[in-house]
């Protein structure tokens, strides 16, 4: 699986905390940039339930290394692909 479009979108965001929606609930998604854009921090709480979705993406000369925390990449991956603004 290509990464493009799931990094476009996460490279999109704002830093600091944006609703948004996904699988017909509220989040409140943050993005927090930090070292120089060199580390990416994404943290999304469901609003109504318990459900969460945190993750780091950490730029190297090698590429991007997507870190879920505790959670399966594919939660992640699919979360930011489907969310809407």
């Amino acid at each position: 699986m290509s990464y493009k479009i799931f990094y476009e979108r996460i490279n999109s965001l704002s830093n600091g905390s944006t609703n948004v929606t996904y699988n017909n609930s509220k989040y409140l998604l943050t993005k927090e940039t930090l070292q120089e854009n060199k580390v990416i921090k994404i943290y999304a709480k469901e609003l109504s339930g318990n459900d969460f979705i945190s993750f780091n993406i950490y730029k190297t000369s090698t590429g991007n290394n997507l870190k879920p925390c505790e959670m399966p990449a594919k939660k992640v991956v699919d979360f930011i692909l489907g969310f809407n603004l």
